[in-house]
């Protein structure tokens, strides 16, 4: 098969499609991965910081419990239709466009969201957390939109890997986040957090001009809504959608819990969060690689990694029916388990997606990938969405322990359903094949 046209005017030595991942990169795909795995840290460092300490300082400036987890909610649902939307009209806009503007925007908004704590308390606060936490939604849907759509064009045959890969730099940004965080926070306040880190993000944007390659690409007329045909689709995006819904309930209420529970400081709290980012960071790069080789394996990681994500929150709370006092160790020992399993359930969840799509008869391009990639990120932030605001609701309501395990519950709902699925189809295989065979064995070798 000759390399995709699409890339053939910015480098011609695109590597032809093979079941071997190549030898060497070439020079436009080192440049790539080192553009993308910036983006991704500094992307995630910025997002992670206001794990340890912001929902206890909005609490001072006059939100609640359920305020807080719309203000993480509303940055998903931004994230949401941005994701959409650009993923969309990726090509017209341009991949690398959208990726500098998406940083810049994000630059800004970090800076100004470690402004806020100079405006008065109550509405006013509340308001404009929510307007910049948006507009920032939409810069960092660009920034991740363009950078998944052009890993999976410049790196066709190791998409696993090289998004394995990349969350090495996602992992190093959700584990300094927090304790860089919350010692900023502690040692001079709210602002110089996210001042800190927004002149980080804003450094980024010459980086990326100067070493991102463009990729020319043609339109698609495929659309979103057919992707929704395939059950199997359907299936994986809710898996993904219970796996970010965990991560934004732990964003909103992980902290006040701990903080609450356990009397630690925030500095205390942003090192806890190590135990949910390190071993998702750690075990990435070799799930990737793994799923690559043997694509066979996806499903099985997907489907073992939801349930070990459900028994990992039904433990941290712990579920007031198990009847397990608070424990800090075990706190921490589930956030890891977390934290691993979701490694094993997120990893192989976009090329299976890239793989249904094209299974589909979706083109093999630029424009496909945006799309895909677009419906990645949407269903992530519904999750997102959803986490910090329902399970911000039943912890107010109830507490922290019934919200995790209805968390908990999602997750063993995602992967018994995708389970049942490939066990069904599995079946299915096993039967049309048996039914060739016979017809095979049936039919006369000499016809008169």
């Amino acid at each position: 098969m000759d390399p995709d046209p699409d890339l053939q005017q910015t480098d011609n030595h695109t590597p032809a499609e093979s079941t071997d991942p190549p030898l060497r990169m070439t020079r436009q795909q080192i440049l790539t991965l080192i553009s993308m795995a910036s983006v991704n840290f500094s992307s995630m460092i910025c997002y992670s910081i206001l794990g340890p300490f912001f929902p206890n300082e909005a609490v001072k400036k006059g939100a609640s419990q359920t305020v807080v987890g719309l203000i993480f909610g509303c940055y998903a649902v931004c994230n949401l239709f941005g994701s959409l939307i650009l993923g969309r009209y990726i090509v017209q806009i341009g991949a690398k466009f959208m990726l500098v503007m998406g940083l810049f925007v994000s630059s800004g908004c970090t800076i100004m969201f470690g402004l806020l704590d100079r405006v008065p308390d109550g509405p006013v606060f509340i308001a404009l957390c929510f307007i910049v936490r948006s507009i920032d939604a939409v810069g960092f849907a660009g920034a991740m939109t363009s950078t998944v759509a052009m890993m999976g064009k410049i790196f066709p045959n190791n998409v696993a890997t090289v998004l394995g890969s990349l969350e090495i730099f996602t992992g190093l940004g959700l584990i300094l986040g927090p304790p860089v965080g919350g010692w900023a926070y502690q040692s001079f306040g709210y602002e110089v957090p996210f001042l800190l880190l927004g002149c980080l993000l804003l450094i980024m944007v010459p980086f990326n001009i100067y070493i991102l390659p463009s990729i020319d690409a043609n339109p698609s007329k495929d659309s979103f809504f057919r992707l929704f045909t395939k059950v199997k689709i359907i299936l994986i995006c809710y898996v993904i959608f219970t796996l970010s819904a965990g991560l934004g309930f732990l964003d909103a209420t992980l902290s006040l819990f701990a903080i609450e529970t356990f009397g630690l400081s925030t500095g205390y709290v942003g090192l806890i969060m190590l135990g949910l980012s390190l071993p998702y960071c750690l075990a990435s790069p070799l799930i990737g690689y793994f799923t690559d080789k043997y694509p066979a394996t996806r499903s099985w990681f997907m489907v073992s990694g939801g349930v070990a994500t459900a028994l990992g929150f039904c433990l941290l709370g712990p579920a007031p029916f198990l009847h397990i006092p608070n424990q800090l160790w075990l706190v921490i020992a589930m956030l890891g388990f977390i934290g691993f399993s979701l490694g094993m359930t997120t990893i192989p969840t976009f090329p299976e997606l890239i793989a249904c799509a094209r299974e589909e008869g979706y083109e093999e391009g630029l424009s496909t990938l945006g799309m895909v990639s677009g419906l990645f990120g949407a269903v992530w932030s519904m999750g997102m969405f959803y986490g910090p605001v329902v399970g911000g609701l039943i912890t107010q309501h109830l507490n922290f322990h019934w919200a995790a395990t209805v968390q908990a519950g999602l997750a063993f709902l995602g992967a018994f359903l995708l389970g049942l699925y490939y066990l069904l189809a599995r079946r299915r295989q096993q039967s049309v094949r048996e039914e060739s065979r016979a017809t095979d064995e049936s039919t006369p070798l000499l016809t008169e």
